[in-house]
C-alpha cells in the first residue's frame, strides 16, 4: 500500500493565558488584536488566528523536512519551534476506507487498464501481492539475494527450478521480486496449458500477468521489454517425490532458450530453496490422478488426511538466489541450431543445480529461523 495522503488541518490552537508569559498583550485577553504602528513592520498573525489564505505557504506542506521548512506530521504542520502534531486515531482508517472505496468505484466503472494478455497491474498490486506478501515475508521468512543481476529495464528471461507439489514458488518469486527490486518490476510468468483451462485459476493467472508457456507469447513479451519468468521442469518438477527434492528434472526441448535467442534477451538463472518442504510429497496416486485428469495426485503428511487443513503449507525457510545473467545477443543467428539451444539450456540447468547445493549448505535446518 502506498503512503497515506497528507491533509492540512486548519483547526485553531489557543494558548492558555497563564502560559503566555508576563508580557502577554492585555488586549488579547478581551479577544482583540493589537493594531500595528505604521512605522514598524507588521507583526505576524497571532498563534490563535489562522493565517490569511494568500499568506499560507502550501509548498511547505509538500517539501521534506530536510528542506528547512516546518515539518509535517500526518498531514498537519507543526508550529515553528513546537512539536509535530500527530494524526488523530481515526485519520489512518478514514484514508484507508476512502482509498478502498475509490478502488471499488474504479473497478465497478471499468476505469482501469489491462494489456493485450489481460494483465491488470492495479488489481495485482492492490489485492494479490498483499496476500502473497504475508506468505513470503512472514510465513516463509524469505531471503532474496542477487537482485542486481535482474535488469532494471528492458527484457530479461528469469529461469527457475520448480517444486512444492503446488506451484507457490512461481507466485512467491514474482511477489518478492516486485517488492525488493529497486525498479519494482513485474514478472510475467509462463504457465502450462492446464492452468489456463481451469475456470477461476485461469482468470487469476491472466490478471496477475501470466500467459501460456509457448514461444510466440514469450517472444512477444520479451520483444516489448518485459521481464518474463519460466520454469522449464513443468509438472515434472512440481510433482516429484520428496526423496527427489532439489534434483532438477529434464528441461524439455529448450523452448525458453529459443525465445531468448530470437530476441537477444539475457537469461537470468534463479535458484529457490524452501518450496520442497511446504507440501512434502510422499506418494503419487496415479489411478486417481488419471480419473481426475490431473498430472499427479499427491499424498503428503497432511493431505488428504486433514482435509482442507492439509492445504496449509508448512512454514519452511526460503532462500532465493538470482545468478549472473547469461548473454544471448551474440547468438541470435543460432536460434534454430539444436546444438546451441541444448548447450545453453544445459548451462542454465547446471548453474541452477550448483546454486541449489550452495543454498542448502547455508540452510541446514528447513524450518529454522
Amino acid at each position: 500500500m502506498s503512503d497515506p495522503d497528507e491533509r492540512r488541518d486548519t483547526g485553531r490552537y489557543d494558548v492558555p493565558l497563564h502560559l503566555a508569559g508576563p508580557d502577554a498583550d492585555p488586549a488579547r485577553r478581551n479577544g482583540h488584536r493589537r493594531t500595528a504602528r505604521p512605522a514598524v513592520a507588521p507583526e505576524p498573525a497571532p498563534a490563535d488566528e489562522p493565517a490569511p489564505a494568500d499568506e499560507v505557504d502550501l509548498a511547505a506542506a509538500e517539501e521534506p523536512a530536510s528542506s528547512g521548512r516546518p515539518a509535517v506530521n500526518g498531514g498537519r504542520a507543526a508550529a515553528p519551534g513546537g512539536p509535530a502534531v500527530a494524526d488523530r486515531p481515526g485519520d489512518v482508517w478514514d484514508r484507508r476506507v476512502a482509498s478502498g472505496l475509490s478502488f471499488l468505484r474504479r473497478r465497478l466503472s471499468g476505469d482501469y487498464e489491462v494489456d493485450e494478455f489481460g494483465f491488470d497491474p492495479e488489481l495485482t498490486g492492490a489485492v494479490f501481492h498483499p496476500m502473497l506478501r504475508l506468505l513470503y515475508r512472514d510465513w516463509f521468512r524469505t531471503e532474496v539475494a542477487g537482485l542486481e543481476h535482474v535488469p532494471a529495464e528492458g527484457a530479461g528471461l528469469v529461469v527457475g527450478n520448480h517444486s512444492g507439489t503446488v506451484a507457490l514458488d512461481a507466485l512467491i518469486l514474482s511477489t518478492a521480486l516486485h517488492d525488493q527490486h529497486p525498479a519494482r518490476r513485474y514478472l510475467r510468468l509462463l504457465g502450462a496449458d492446464l492452468v489456463f483451462r481451469m475456470p477461476v485459476v485461469s482468470e487469476i493467472a491472466r490478471k496477475t500477468g501470466g500467459t501460456v508457456a509457448c514461444n510466440p507469447d514469450a517472444e512477444r513479451l520479451l520483444s516489448s521489454g518485459e521481464l518474463v519468468g519460466v520454469f522449464p521442469e513443468g509438472f515434472k518438477g512440481v510433482g516429484k517425490l520428496y526423496s527427489d527434492r532439489y534434483k532438477l528434472q529434464r528441461f524439455g526441448r529448450g523452448g525458453f532458450v529459443s525465445a531468448a535467442l530470437r530476441t537477444g534477451t539475457p537469461i537470468v538463472p534463479v535458484a529457490i530453496v524452501g518450496g520442497e518442504e511446504i507440501y512434502p510429497m510422499l506418494a503419487d496416486i496415479k489411478p486417481l490422478a488419471r480419473l481426475l485428469k490431473l498430472p499427479y495426485f499427491p499424498v503428503t503428511p497432511t493431505f488428504p488426511w486433514l482435509g482442507p487443513l492439509g492445504m496449509v503449507p508448512l512454514p519452511s525457510k526460503w532462500l532465493i538466489q538470482f545468478c549472473p545473467p547469461i548473454p544471448t545477443a551474440h547468438l541470435t543467428d543460432s536460434a534454430d541450431d539444436p546444438l546451441v539451444v541444448f548447450n545453453l539450456a544445459d548451462q542454465v540447468r547446471e548453474t541452477i543445480q550448483h546454486t541449489l547445493h550452495e543454498l542448502l549448505e547455508r540452510r541446514p535446518d528447513p524450518f529454522g529461523p
